[in-house]
C-alpha cells in the first residue's frame, strides 16, 4: 500500500465520530494548558494516561496529539500577552509578541502567531507523511562532535545576538550552564552542586525555571513598578486583525520557521528550543526593518511560532518511525505505547498502520480545528491586558504554584522558584537577556554528554571535535559569530578617526 493510499484509510479512521470528538478534546484541553504558566503537554500527558486507559489506543493517541499541538497554540498567548510563557518553545515569542501587545498590536501577534502555526503544522505533517524515513536517517548521519559543535553554535549565537551587552548574554548563558550541572553525574554519579538535598539529585527541572525567570519575575517587575493608574495602552489600539503589510511580512517567515522547525525537531539534539532560536536570528538578519526588533517587530512572532508547530511534527518523526523520544513530551507519548503493549518502530507501521496512519491524518484534522478555535477568539485573549494588574498577576503566581507544586510535590522547588524568581527580576532590571539562561539550562548537560563521547571515542584527542566537516563548519560559524562583531566594531571605529581627520581644514 502506497503513501497516499495508507494516509487516506488514515483519514477514514480520524473523521470517525468518536475520533474526532477526542481530537476536538485533545485540542482545546491542550490550548488550555498551553495559557497556563509550568503546566505544559508531558504533564497534562502523564496525568491523563490512567484516565485513558479506557479507551481505544487510536482514540488515545488522536487526543494525546491535539493536546501536543494545541499547546503550542496556546504558549503563545500569554507569551504575547503577559510575558509569561506557558511552555519554553514560545520563550523566543515573548520577545517580540509582549512589545506588540504594549504597541497596541496584540490582536495582530495573535493572529500571525495562529496562522503561523496552522500553516507550520500543516505543512510539517505533510512532510511527516512522505520524509518520515529519510528524516529519521539525519540520526545516524550526525555523530557526537557534530551535535557539540551545533551547540556550542547555538551558545554563542544567542549569546551575542540577545541582549544589548555580549558581557551580560555570556554571563546569562553561565548561570544557565551552572544550573545545567545541578545533579547526579550521568557518567560518574556523583552529585554535583546539590550540597547534600535530596531534591537537588535530579536537576533544576526546566518548567521551574521558565516559570521562575517569566512568570514570578515578571510578577516582581511590574509589581515593583505598580501605579493605580490604568495602563497607558489600548490593546486594540492597532485594529483587532492583521493588516496587509502584516501579511506580507508574515508569510516568508511562516516558511522559513517551518523549514528550520521539521528537520530540527526530528534530530535527537532538536526539540523547539533550538529552531525558535534560529529562526528568530534569522528574522532578524533578513527584516527589511530590523531596527524594530525588541520594539515589536512583526517577524519576530510569526518565524519563531512556525518553528514551534513544525518542530512538534518533527518530534514525531523519530518516535514512529524509530521509537526514539527526543523531548520530554515525547518520551510520555512513547510510555503511552508501551502501556497499550505497542512498540514504535518500523514495525508499528506494518503491525499497527491503521493507529499509525489514523495519528498522522488527525494532525491534518486537529490543526485545521485548532484555527478555527484560536482566531475567533484573538480579541477575547487581548483584553487580558484590560484586567487590573493586581487580579491578573496574582492569579498569574497562583497557577505558577500550583503548576510547579503539581510536578514535583517539593518545597524544595517551591523555594528553588522564589530565589530564581528574584534572580529574573535583577536580570530584568539590569537589562540582562532572558534566553540565553534558558539556552544554558537545556542544552548544557547535551553538550556536556556529547564532548565526553567525541573525547572517548578518540581517546581523549581534542582533534576529534573537527574531524568531522559538519562539526569543522559549525565551529568555524561559532568563531564567526564571536569575532565578527568585534572587528566590525573595530574597524568602524578606526574609521571615524580618519573620517574627522579628512573633515580638518
Amino acid at each position: 500500500m502506497g503513501t497516499l493510499d495508507s494516509l487516506l484509510n488514515g483519514f477514514s479512521v480520524a473523521l470517525q465520530p468518536i475520533n474526532l470528538f477526542w481530537a476536538l478534546v485533545g485540542s482545546a484541553l491542550g490550548t488550555a494548558i498551553g495559557v497556563l504558566p509550568g503546566i505544559g503537554p508531558a504533564l497534562t500527558i502523564a496525568l491523563l494516561l490512567p484516565v485513558t486507559a479506557y479507551l481505544e489506543p487510536t482514540a488515545a493517541f488522536i487526543m494525546f496529539a491535539g493536546i501536543l499541538y494545541g499547546a503550542m497554540y496556546g504558549g503563545s498567548t500569554t507569551s504575547i500577552l503577559l510575558n509569561t510563557p506557558g511552555e519554553s518553545g514560545s520563550m523566543m515569542t515573548a520577545l517580540e509578541g509582549n512589545k506588540m501587545a504594549k504597541n497596541g498590536r496584540g490582536a495582530a501577534a495573535l493572529a500571525t502567531a495562529a496562522i503561523g502555526s496552522y500553516v507550520a503544522g500543516t505543512l510539517a505533517t505533510i512532510a511527516l507523511t512522505f520524509l518520515a524515513p529519510a528524516i529519521a536517517e539525519l540520526a545516524f548521519i550526525f555523530g557526537p562532535e557534530d551535535y557539540f559543535a551545533l551547540i556550542v553554535l547555538s551558545f554563542t549565537s544567542v549569546s551575542v545576538v540577545l541582549g544589548t551587552s555580549r558581557v551580560r548574554g555570556f554571563i546569562a548563558l553561565f548561570i544557565g550552564l551552572a544550573m545545567g550541572v545541578v545533579g547526579i553525574d550521568g557518567q560518574t554519579g556523583q552529585a554535583r552542586l546539590s550540597f547534600g538535598r535530596p531534591d537537588l539529585l535530579d536537576g533544576i527541572d526546566i518548567t521551574l525555571v521558565l516559570v521562575s525567570l517569566f512568570a514570578v519575575g515578571e510578577t516582581f517587575y511590574v509589581a515593583s513598578r505598580f501605579s493605580k493608574a490604568p495602563p497607558n495602552f489600548n490593546p486594540l489600539s492597532g485594529g483587532a486583525w492583521m493588516t496587509r503589510e502584516d501579511w506580507k511580512r508574515s508569510w516568508k517567515p511562516w516558511l522559513r520557521g517551518t523549514f528550520i522547525g521539521f528537520p530540527i525537531g526530528a534530530l535527537p539534539a532538536g526539540g523547539s528550543e533550538i529552531p525558535t532560536f534560529l529562526s528568530y536570528s534569522l528574522e532578524r538578519r533578513l527584516s527589511p526593518k530590523p531596527e524594530e526588533f525588541g520594539h515589536g517587530a512583526i517577524e519576530g512572532v510569526a518565524g519563531p511560532e512556525a518553528a514551534n508547530n513544525a518542530s512538534a511534527a518533527g518530534v514525531l518523526v523519530p518516535l514512529l518511525t524509530l521509537g526514539l523520544p527526543t523531548s520530554a513530551t515525547a518520551a510520555i507519548l512513547l510510555a503511552a505505547f508501551q502501556n497499550y503493549g505497542l512498540q514504535p518502530g518500523p514495525l508499528l507501521f506494518i503491525n499497527s498502520g491503521d493507529l499509525v496512519w489514523g495519528l498522522i491524518a488527525s494532525l491534518y484534522i486537529g490543526n485545521l480545528m485548532l484555527v478555527v478555535l484560536n482566531l475567533p477568539l484573538v480579541g477575547l485573549w487581548v483584553r487580558l491586558l484590560l484586567i487590573p494588574r493586581p487580579y491578573l498577576y496574582s492569579g498569574i503566581l497562583i497557577f505558577a504554584l500550583i503548576g510547579i507544586w503539581g510536578v514535583s510535590n517539593s518545597w524544595v522547588d517551591l523555594l528553588l522558584m522564589l530565589v530564581i524568581g528574584v534572580m529574573g527580576y535583577v536580570m530584568r532590571v539590569y537589562d540582562f537577556p532572558i534566553a540565553p539562561v534558558l539556552i544554558g539550562l537545556i542544552l548544557g548537560p547535551m553538550a556536556e554528554t556529547e564532548l565526553r563521547r567525541a573525547l572517548s571515542i578518540s581517546q581523549g584527542d581534542p582533534l576529534a571535535l573537527v574531524s568531522s566537516p559538519i562539526s569543522a563548519t559549525m565551529l568555524a560559524l561559532s568563531a564567526a559569530v564571536f569575532v565578527l562583531p568585534i572587528l566590525f566594531k573595530w574597524m568602524r571605529s578606526s574609521d571615524k578617526p580618519d573620517a574627522a581627520a579628512a573633515r580638518q581644514p
